[in-house]
């Protein structure tokens, strides 16, 4: 599964800001989804898998405590991506407004 589609679902999303602020240990992630909301320790283990298998978070093993944090790499694909979308649509934008422009001078 690609970045964004995991990003799709609002519960890996909560994930992925919670991770923003610091990297959190499974159960932590998962009191505090509960805290929001009914969901089960195994839902919020799959939506950590989805968010390992797409390159966005990464975990270590600290006795048997699972870590969880941002992959800057993950997340650095995701922003070439919109680099590169952005850039487009400038030069595009660029040139509407530019014609617009002169669309007005000529009336």
């Amino acid at each position: 599964m690609d970045s964004f589609t995991a990003l799709a679902e609002p519960t890996r999303r909560s994930i992925l800001e919670m991770l923003g602020q610091r990297a959190l240990a499974a159960g932590d992630i998962v009191s505090r989804l509960q805290d929001m909301g009914s969901i089960s320790a195994p839902a919020v283990s799959q939506h950590l898998k989805v968010l390992r298998e797409a390159g966005l978070v990464r975990v270590r093993v600290e006795g048997q405590r699972r870590i969880y944090s941002l992959d800057p790499a993950g997340l650095d694909a995701m922003d070439a991506w919109i680099a590169r979308v952005r850039g487009f649509w400038a030069s595009r934008l660029d040139l509407l407004e530019q014609a617009l422009l002169e669309d007005d001078r000529d009336e």
